[in-house]
Parts: C-alpha cells; structure tokens; sequence
C-alpha cells in the first residue's frame, strides 16, 4: 500500500509540475533572467506549493501518526554543514545553467529530448560519483 500511495503522490506532483510548464528549461531560465526577460510565472508555482506545504504541515504535526506507516520521518538536524552548503551550491548552478531541477528533469524524460537526458544522466552520474567519494571517505 505504501508504494501505491507513493506512486499516486508523485503522479501528483508530475502533474503539477507539467501544468505549471516547470518542465519546460525556458521557463526557468526566463525567471532567472531577472533583467531581460523576466517571467514570475514560477515564484507563483514556488508560492502556491509553499503555502500548500505550510497548511499540510501544520495539520501533519497535530496528527498521532501517519496514515500508511507508523512513524513520521521528519528530520531533526538543524546544522550547516559543507556537504549541505557544497550540495545546495551544485543544484543552484545546474539549475541555472541546464534550466532543470531534479523533479522537472525526471518528468521530463519521456520527452526523449536529448537536453533532458543529458540533464539526468548528468545527475544520476554525480549521485554515483558522490555515493563513491563518500563511501571512500567513510572507509578511510
């Protein structure tokens, strides 16, 4: 049950993403492009999901436990931390340049657009290239 429900979530939230035209690089590009061709049209996507998040997260606290799982996983570290500074740094910087976040990027890919598949082959290659820094670092 666990994984149907997350399957619905993340048609969900495809379907929004694709809706807002957030899988389109030019959107994105254009809303960096603050003095050109600026376009809101995402900060009102980012707005609309941040209030959406702040009511779920509210009425998820005064909740027992979750429907579908007997705990909540919410994280309890509150600290900065240079893989956290390094990593927000890298996403900031292919965001900008490739025009795609992780979430669009993955939507994206049954366009078969070369761009797109450049973007996540690139991504899956740096999660692989960090999970084999970091296991090499917690060897040592």
């Amino acid at each position: 049950m666990r994984n149907v429900i997350a399957f619905i979530s993340g048609l969900f939230f495809a379907s929004g993403l694709v809706v807002g035209g957030m899988t389109q690089p030019k959107k994105i590009v254009d809303f960096l492009d603050v003095t050109g061709n600026w376009d809101p049209s995402l900060a009102f996507v980012m707005g609309g999901a941040l209030l959406v998040n702040a009511v779920a997260y509210r009425w998820v606290q005064s909740q027992s436990q979750p429907f579908f799982d007997s705990d909540f996983y919410i994280p309890q570290r509150s600290d900065l931390d240079w893989k956290l500074i390094g990593g927000a740094a890298l996403f900031g910087i292919g965001w900008g340049l490739g025009g795609y976040c992780p979430g669009p990027a993955l939507t994206a890919v049954v366009s078969a657009q070369t761009s797109v598949l450049g973007f996540v082959g690139g991504m899956i290659g740096g999660v692989l290239l960090y999970k084999g820094f970091d296991r090499i670092a917690l060897s040592n």
